[in-house]
């Protein structure tokens, strides 16, 4: 089962997972790897079962799109693989109980398109750097620190940045003073977002009006992590974006911000309106916004990245208040990546097309070492 040599990079696509986003990563993964220009790079696509098994998927990406309501889902009986690592190189192999370790060949670069917990939040990216393999986006602290919405507020206030008011709840407290909880809660004001503090997707987010709402909305986010960040509602905010991506020179590059603007039922940006069908959201590129906030959404963009020790690519996401005062919503490490996701879109309005998108990050990742930089 050797893999023939060749002289082009290898590049591993990542994908599925154990997180509830493991469909939206299949997504991903199917627009990713049908934008590689395999004239230049040979391709090999990993599926990560739901239960975490890592297995070699078929090159077939027509198998990853959305098929109306049907959700694409990496199948873990197949063949199972592992990074093995070498003096002075890691290869693919095949690793089945039932027989010995078989060479698929060296792997030059992983791209993740892993979403959420277990893949999102620094636990491949630090399996990545044991191995030494080269890996496209942030490392391990950035992806960390971005996917635990709690602690980026703790880094970001600690850089001077403005971020909702907000109310941890662990498990733990919320089983021992389920009053002082409520009570902490009930003092931010409502109308409040009760979210996982590790989640993704809009998956387990709910909005409250009012306290009778409030159990049911903390059972819903405590069912995709144990520990909730509970905030502020942005009454009357603007949910608008910036991406950022990071040049071959390390210059940090912002787009142009572009605006979501939600329709039919949905009074916030949820899972369907994120994914399901086009109708139910708009988006502005570039957002209608006052010069001067545009450019200071930009430059917040850029802090906000240096602030994590970003690293290759990330989506800041805003709320423009009423008064146009900015305020950070959340940071993705690995945004949303199909061709019609807001990231490549924003980037595509600025001239770089989504396969040259594509293209940046893997050169970005193999001009990288891995290690500490």
């Amino acid at each position: 089962m050797n893999a023939p040599e060749s002289p082009k990079p290898r590049v591993a696509v990542v994908f599925g997972g154990r997180s509830s986003e493991h469909a939206i990563s299949c997504v991903t993964a199917g627009a990713v790897m049908d934008a590689i220009d395999r004239e230049k790079y040979d391709v090999v696509p990993i599926g990560i079962a739901r239960d975490g098994r890592w297995v070699l998927e078929p090159d077939e990406t027509a198998r990853l799109r959305l098929q109306g309501d049907t959700l694409p889902e990496v199948d873990g009986d197949r063949t199972g693989v592992a990074l093995l690592r070498q003096e002075r190189h890691t290869e693919l192999v095949v690793s089945e109980a039932s027989q010995p370790h078989a060479p698929l060949g060296e792997i030059d670069v992983v791209f993740p398109v892993l979403h959420g917990p277990w893949g999102e939040d620094g636990t491949i990216q630090g399996m990545l750097e044991m191995a030494g393999v080269r890996y496209v986006g942030a490392g391990v602290l950035a992806s960390a620190v971005s996917m635990d919405k709690a602690y980026m507020k703790v880094v970001l206030e600690g850089a001077g940045i403005p971020v909702m008011p907000g109310v941890v709840i662990t498990a733990r407290r919320w089983a021992r003073e389920p009053e002082v909880c409520r009570a902490e809660i009930e003092a931010l004001g409502y109308p409040l977002f009760v979210k996982p503090a590790r989640g993704g997707s809009s998956i387990g987010i709910s909005k409250v009006h009012d306290a009778s709402e409030l159990d049911a909305a903390i059972a819903l986010a405590q069912a995709e992590d144990p520990k909730i960040l509970v905030e502020v509602g942005a009454v009357g905010a603007r949910e608008v974006e910036c991406g950022v991506l990071e040049s071959p020179d390390g210059e940090i590059l912002t787009s142009q911000p572009a605006e979501i603007r939600i329709g039919g039922d949905h009074e916030w940006y949820d899972f369907e309106a994120k994914y399901l069908p086009a109708e139910h959201t708009e988006l502005d590129i570039p957002a209608v916004l006052p010069d001067e906030v545009a450019a200071q959404m930009r430059e917040l963009a850029a802090r906000v990245f240096e602030a994590v020790s970003g690293e290759g690519l990330a989506r800041v996401d805003f709320f423009v208040m009423p008064d146009h005062s900015l305020v950070v919503n959340e940071l993705n490490t690995m945004p949303g990546f199909t061709p019609t996701s807001m990231y490549p879109q924003m980037w595509a309005a600025a001239g770089i097309s989504y396969s040259e998108l594509v293209d940046r990050l893997i050169q970005l990742a193999l001009q990288r070492d891995t290690g500490l930089r």
